[in-house]
């Protein structure tokens, strides 16, 4: 399965950590975030990675040249950062079939496999993961209105009085009709081309979406404190797994999965 990482942004949000770099190349834990990233998509079966790039792109590119761990790597360049559905558009023309896509700063430790799974089984357009987030945090994502259901009738992004609290998480899988999609989306009251509208634009046009509900944890690295976050989960899961290798110290239970 092809895979696209968003990693265009400037990290304005993150400085002084991006003062002399872009904000994937931020290190958590010893590695850079798209380090993270990259490792979750091969591990979902990813075979070829398409990461698109913009400011100090050439930190990104020098660092992990055409491939990682044997899988190719394919620049495309967002020359201005106007949204994530412009920045998905300039991969457009390597795309032929569905594909995975993971905003370059966000670290997960989650059930991304059930994205995959759930839009192959009911042969979706785009699938993505959910989570509910603190209201006053709310306005930071793109929001997930819903009906008395529970089903999503509406993405919003970035609203300045949220519907809900359930927001997207930053992976997504797409079949191509999500690059149509993005043609069509006109310029938000941020003057950006949103992702948020082109998959609202889907879900308008009767299109299966499907949400599912995260098991397990991500942290979006938007700000200083996220990254210090993300660290100590992730420290966190290490000694937690040393410890489940020592013998005699019990089985381990997966979770339960709950799907929206």
């Amino acid at each position: 399965m092809q895979a696209v990482v968003l990693a265009a942004g400037e990290g304005t949000r993150l400085r002084p950590l991006t003062e002399d770099k872009p904000k994937g190349m931020v290190t958590v834990a010893d590695k850079p975030i798209l380090t993270h990233c990259f490792e979750r998509l091969i591990d979902l079966g990813a075979d070829e990675l398409y990461v698109v790039v913009g400011y100090r792109k050439e930190a990104i590119i020098e660092h992990y040249g055409d491939e990682f761990e044997d899988v190719p790597i394919t620049y495309a360049h967002q020359r201005e950062q106007t949204g994530l559905a412009h920045a998905l558009l300039t991969v457009e023309e390597h795309i032929d079939d569905d594909f995975m896509l993971m905003l370059g700063d966000n670290i997960f430790e989650a059930n991304l496999h059930d994205v995959i799974n759930r839009q192959h089984e009911d042969r979706a357009d785009a699938a993505f993961l959910v989570e509910e987030v603190p209201w006053e945090e709310a306005s930071r994502y793109g929001v997930c209105d819903t009906n008395k259901y529970g089903e999503i009738v509406e993405v919003v992004e970035k609203p300045d009085e949220p519907p809900s609290n359930l927001v997207m998480t930053g992976f997504y899988t797409f079949t191509p009709a999500i690059f149509h999609a993005c043609h069509l989306v006109q310029p938000s009251g941020r003057g950006e081309y949103e992702i948020s509208d082109a998959i609202d634009l889907l879900l308008q046009s009767g299109r299966t979406i499907d949400a599912i509900r995260m098991n397990g944890w991500r942290v979006d690295v938007g700000y200083p404190e996220d990254r210090d976050r993300a660290e100590s989960r992730l420290q966190g899961e290490s000694l937690q797994g040393d410890i489940e290798a020592t013998p005699d110290t019990g089985s381990v239970v997966d979770g339960n999965t709950s799907t929206e």
